[in-house]
């Protein structure tokens, strides 16, 4: 089939296929765990999802949680978990039940991976600890994601994406001078955690296609934020130069390399923005000219600009506040210097062309909302590209499928599972 990117048609072979030979056994929840699998399943890895019968599967939150499309709620509804969820097999195993644990072992002896999120410890709890997990099957590979980890002091504490980003360092690295720090504005690791997750699956399978080794593979999503702080902690390691100075950190400054102005400045109506840098005098020159006002004159020299930036941000924002964002987008381009307007949500799904362009939202039909749009991947593979068809699975929507064609159940033996409360 021939896919339109933002710059190509190019073509694609075995859409959807590249993980096909994989089985997941999954037990993630949330964005950090769900959408890593998300990722395995839409390059066609079977991942069958196992949920809770008594808790309707709410170890996920986000099962029955808004957002909804309009005149829906509910359980089977949450847009969230839909969104996350694509392209996977759901089924129902009581694992408080003898039998349900005999019917999740003969799962994990036929799948490649057991993925989960939960706090260190929840799996061997229910004796499926990694021992037990290769007692099962020597090659299988375990994947766990928690905020610290198994090991170290903090491994028993729980976490949340929020959290995570605080004790990483990469709340602190979000504010303005002499102000508290501001934070993320959401959860940002859950969905870093997610791709990181995503690579470890990736990883252990590579490892395993060469040297046939299963592992577990024990991810701390704190560790893995704290990488994100690259250039702060070489500053702090190698120059013994703080995050934290008088001036800054100052979130929409340049932190590194002097350019002013460097920041986000207001435009016309309620809440409307736009993102202009200035990398040199050639730059400051161009705009000034733009502007038009005497005031301009004295921020000639980038020394000047850099050393009094309060005051030229506050002139520049009562110039930009005048005009609508992306007319002076296009206008500030045009000079050409960086700027970009801020985008909000509908005008990044809906009015901005290099995203649709791109294919970067998938409609899925799903078994109870029908059409819904989801997040696509960021990425296009020439010759074996994602594909995304199918909505999250309601409630044990494919217990019976997975027992009858992959353990040999008969129809009526899972009939029997259900009314003796193991699915």
């Amino acid at each position: 089939m021939i896919v339109e990117t933002c710059s190509a048609s190019v073509y694609i072979q075995d859409m959807g296929e590249a993980l096909k030979k994989y089985r997941i056994c999954d037990f993630t929840g949330q964005l950090a765990g769900a959408g890593a699998t998300k990722w395995l399943s839409a390059f066609g890895a079977e991942i069958i999802r196992i949920e809770d019968p008594v808790r309707e599967g709410r170890w996920d939150i986000l099962r029955g949680m808004g957002p909804f499309k309009e005149g829906q709620s509910g359980l089977e509804y949450g847009g969230g978990f839909n969104n996350h969820n694509t392209d996977k097999l759901g089924i129902t195993l009581n694992l408080r039940e003898d039998k349900a644990k005999e019917i999740l072992t003969e799962i994990i002896k036929i799948s490649d991976a057991v993925t989960e999120n939960f706090a260190a410890g929840v799996l061997d709890k229910w004796g499926f600890g990694y021992e037990d997990l290769k007692a099962i099957k020597p090659d299988i590979i375990y994947v766990s994601n928690c905020g610290f980890g198994h090991v170290g002091p903090y491994h028993e504490y729980k976490t949340w994406g929020p959290i995570v980003q605080a004790v990483s360092g990469l709340t602190f690295s979000s504010t303005l001078p002499n102000q508290p720090p501001a934070g993320w504005g959401y959860s940002y690791m859950d969905h870093t955690g997610g791709y990181y997750m995503a690579m470890s699956i990736l990883l252990a399978l590579i490892h395993r296609e060469k040297t046939g080794e299963g592992q577990w593979v024990d991810l701390a999503c704190t560790e893995a934020a704290t990488t994100l702080n690259g250039p702060a902690l070489l500053d702090w390691t190698v120059n013994d130069k703080p995050m934290r100075q008088e001036v800054q950190p100052s979130s929409n400054r340049s932190q590194y390399q002097d350019m002013a102005p460097h920041g986000i400045y207001p435009c016309q109506g309620e809440d409307h923005w736009i993102a202009i840098s200035c990398r040199n005098d050639m730059d400051w020159r161009n705009l000034a000219t733009s502007i038009d006002a005497d005031w301009t004159v004295s921020f000639d020299q980038e020394s000047r600009r850099v050393s009094h930036q309060d005051d030229l941000d506050q002139k520049l924002a009562s110039w930009t506040q005048q005009t609508d964002k992306f007319e002076l987008q296009e206008q500030l381009r045009a000079l050409p210097i960086p700027a970009a307007a801020v985008l909000k949500p509908a005008e990044r799904i809906d009015g901005d062309p290099t995203t649709a362009n791109f294919g970067l939202w998938s409609t899925v039909q799903h078994t109870a909302m029908g059409e819904a749009r989801v997040d696509g991947l960021p990425v296009h593979f020439s010759h074996s590209d994602w594909k995304m068809e199918r909505g999250a699975p309601c409630l044990s929507e494919h217990t019976n499928d997975v027992l009858t064609r992959l353990l040999n159940y008969s129809e009526a033996e899972v009939t029997e599972l259900y009314e003796a409360g193991i699915l």
